[in-house]
């Protein structure tokens, strides 16, 4: 009776290393550590200069660390009745969440009217949306200006809200997007029965998370900081948002940086939390956002 032998397991050879690939590994760690300490080192500032006194913040050597860290500039911003710190961060939450909701309902339906339907003049439409893009935002100040105040929005919140909330940029955005997703989906749908709007309410949007949270943050960190508009048309102390609110800190002689950092440091933190909560979306929103156009 004869026995049957099994071949042994045949080796699989190691995979070939690229040369030098180690190597450049720790380099472009080291790149990337370096890259970001250079965008973190305002910020840092920022943080060490409002635990500053206002002596330390005068003197001529500066170092990075307080020597005599304090809580002064804080105490003025927030202790000063003419400094309303805490309604100017109210308003600019307001009016950033406000007009982010607007954009994300405007641009999501024109993007997709522009990616998916077909009706006469769609690619000059498209043209049109696409090149007031190449217009200087400073030229519709005055416009916009005068519309506000025939609606009598002026020294409201409304005209912070409103005006932004057609920008070209998110419907070409979230078109760009659409256009990558698979149009079977849609046409499945359509053959079972399902109309355009049920179609993008549970294919379309659910699908685009990404690129809508893309958009909301974008859109939000635009209208918080924001300083030039809400200047020309909110005038009373307690209707400013947080950007034009710090400016008034500084007099015409002189500066209390401290104060003025402690105010910055302040305003960073939504926007901070915000990015933190939103990376992930954003950096899949921006590299599906590009892939088809």
């Amino acid at each position: 009776m004869s026995t049957a032998t099994t071949a042994p397991p045949a080796r699989t050879k190691p995979a070939l290393q690229e040369p030098g690939s180690r190597s450049r590994i720790p380099w472009r760690m080291i790149f990337l550590g370096l890259l970001a300490l250079l965008f973190l080192t305002p910020l840092l500032w920022m943080a060490s200069t409002s635990l500053k006194s206002t002596a330390e913040v005068s003197q001529a050597d500066l170092s990075m660390l307080p020597q005599d860290p304090t809580t002064e500039g804080y105490e003025k911003i927030l202790g000063a009745p003419q400094t309303p710190v805490e309604q100017w961060f109210l308003n600019s939450m307001i009016a950033a969440t406000g007009q982010t909701i607007l954009v994300l309902v405007v641009a999501t339906m024109a993007a997709y009217a522009l990616a998916r339907l077909s009706f006469p003049g769609k690619r000059i439409i498209t043209a049109l949306v696409l090149a007031t893009l190449f217009v200087p935002p400073i030229s519709l100040l005055i416009p916009n200006y005068v519309i506000v105040s025939e609606l009598g929005w002026l020294d409201s919140l409304a005209a912070v809200i409103v005006p932004g909330a057609a920008g070209a940029f998110g419907v070409f955005f979230l078109r760009q997007f659409f256009l990558s997703l698979p149009v079977e989906l849609e046409e499945a749908a359509l053959l079972d029965g399902a109309s355009r709007w049920k179609i993008f309410m549970t294919i379309i949007v659910p699908l685009s998370r990404p690129a809508l949270a893309t958009l909301a943050l974008l859109t939000f960190l635009a209208n918080w900081n924001d300083f030039l508009w809400p200047l020309y048309v909110l005038f009373s102390p307690e209707r400013l948002t947080i950007q034009p609110g710090l400016s008034t800190l500084q007099s015409a002689y002189t500066t209390d940086y401290a104060t003025i950092m402690a105010g910055g440091a302040i305003a960073s933190i939504p926007v901070l939390i915000l990015f933190l909560i939103s990376q992930r979306f954003v950096i899949e929103g921006i590299a599906r956002g590009g892939l088809k156009g």
